[in-house]
């Protein structure tokens, strides 16, 4: 079986066809820029099989840009941390919207089971690291996906 990748570059523009849930953070970093990067393995596709599901999943690296007013407020209870859902609100124009080229800025909350993430950001960038792979977990393993990484390319 393989999966049709429709491309390996998504972006704000792509957001109402995204959807991040259950989808396991394995790493977060602060890059260049303001940007708060995080390595994640992407759910593309669920598919039920008999009375369970199957997951494309593939790893990338999720790009917020122009990021400020970054909050954590996560409660470890258990082990590692999956992303319920991603909202996107509140637009209105950049703070420095001449310099980064953007009209509209958003206030974001990446809603994990173990809290929110919330900040504000002109958009994002997501880079799709490899082919999806037919699973029966949501997650990659760590080896499988190469370990932690924060690669802009496929």
């Amino acid at each position: 079986m393989q999966y049709h990748l429709e491309k390996s570059l998504w972006s704000d523009v792509d957001f109402e066809n995204m959807g991040w849930h259950d989808c396991p953070i394995y790493a977060v970093s602060f890059g260049q820029n303001f940007e708060l990067l995080l390595d994640i393995d992407y759910i593309f596709e669920w598919v039920l099989k008999g009375k369970k599901y199957k997951f494309w999943t593939s790893p990338c690296t999720l790009v917020f840009e122009n990021v400020y007013d970054v909050k954590f407020d996560l409660a470890m209870i258990t082990s590692g941390l999956v992303i319920d859902n991603v909202i996107r609100e509140n637009p209105g124009k950049p703070r420095n919207a001449d310099y980064i080229k953007r009209d509209i800025e958003f206030d974001w909350t990446i809603e994990t089971f173990q809290g929110p993430i919330s900040f504000k950001s002109a958009g994002f960038r997501q880079f799709v690291r490899g082919k999806p792979l037919f699973l029966g977990t949501q997650a990659i393993g760590l080896k499988e996906r190469g370990g932690i990484s924060f690669d802009l390319k496929g």
